[in-house]
């Protein structure tokens, strides 16, 4: 808690001089309500009070617990890229003293719409966030904005800024281009990225691929089944090697493109998943 206050207390403080309530107090009071389930300016004025004696002994609370209208000034004023900044230095200090060191594994990377946080008029458009996720660890690497809704440029501002070296990428089919291929790779880590018919070359050469390896007779199914959430859950893969007639990806970083070594075998991989419900509420699906 100590490195959180004090990260907080770098943040700029943007509102008068006269201001009572210790910004770093507000901040910390914010995050802690927000973890117990808070998700308004009056929650947080609520759980300051509810809790002043207790947080008082953690944070700087000598004119009392801040209200509503205090809150929702400080959150008007602060600059969001500021505070993102903040949160990434946190992340960072949580992790080194967790002692996890940089990702390792899984790297999942989505896309979001803010609910209920458009402007006054755009209701059509809330805004949309994109987030680097750690699937070992459970933590979020890093939270970024795309301006006028363009995922595929935040996503690639954000993987810019992290150490991904030995990480698989995961992504949804609309990241499934040349672009986030390269980045990965760039960054030393490898992609597996949904591929849809969008990418018409592409995803007929995959399909003709799985189906001729299943007429041969040498495609071969890893399955796993889960029982969980009253449901059961049954899920099958299958891998192939690229074929040689598929268009161009990039598998390997531009600066290895002329070292025959470092070029790695690409791969792809078919997923189906299956599940029902005893009580029947929820029919059968699959997808690829």
């Amino acid at each position: 808690m100590e490195t959180l206050i004090w990260i907080f207390r770098e943040v700029r403080d943007p509102r008068d001089f006269n201001a009572q309530h210790d910004l770093a107090a507000m901040l910390f009071i914010a995050l802690a309500a927000t973890l117990c389930g808070a998700k308004s300016c009056v929650d947080f004025a609520d759980f300051a009070a509810a809790h002043e004696d207790e947080l008082a002994e953690i944070v700087d609370l000598r004119h009392g617990a801040p209200s509503h209208d205090c809150f929702s000034r400080l959150f008007r004023l602060l600059d969001p890229e500021e505070m993102a900044r903040a949160f990434a230095r946190f992340v960072n200090a949580l992790r080194q003293g967790l002692e996890l060191g940089p990702a390792k594994g899984v790297v999942a990377v989505d896309g979001k719409r803010l609910r209920r946080g458009y402007e006054r008029g755009r209701a059509c458009m809330p805004p949309l966030m994109v987030s680097v996720w750690d699937a070992e660890t459970r933590l979020s690497l890093a939270t970024r904005h795309a301006p006028g809704g363009d995922e595929v440029a935040a996503t690639l501002a954000a993987l810019k800024s992290l150490v991904l070296k030995g990480c698989i990428v995961t992504g949804d089919a609309l990241h499934c281009h040349p672009r986030m291929a390269t980045e990965v790779r760039e960054r030393g880590a490898h992609y597996a990225l949904k591929l849809k018919a969008n990418h018409g070359p592409l995803f007929a050469c995959a399909q003709q691929a799985f189906a001729a390896a299943d007429a041969k007779g040498t495609l071969i199914c890893y399955e796993q089944s889960d029982t969980d959430h009253d449901r059961k859950e049954r899920r099958r893969a299958s891998v192939i090697a690229r074929p040689a007639d598929a268009p161009v990806f990039p598998i390997s970083p531009p600066s290895a493109a002329s070292k025959p070594s470092a070029t790695p075998t690409a791969r792809l991989l078919s997923t189906c998943t299956t599940w029902s419900c005893p009580n029947g509420s929820r029919p059968n699906a699959c997808s690829k």
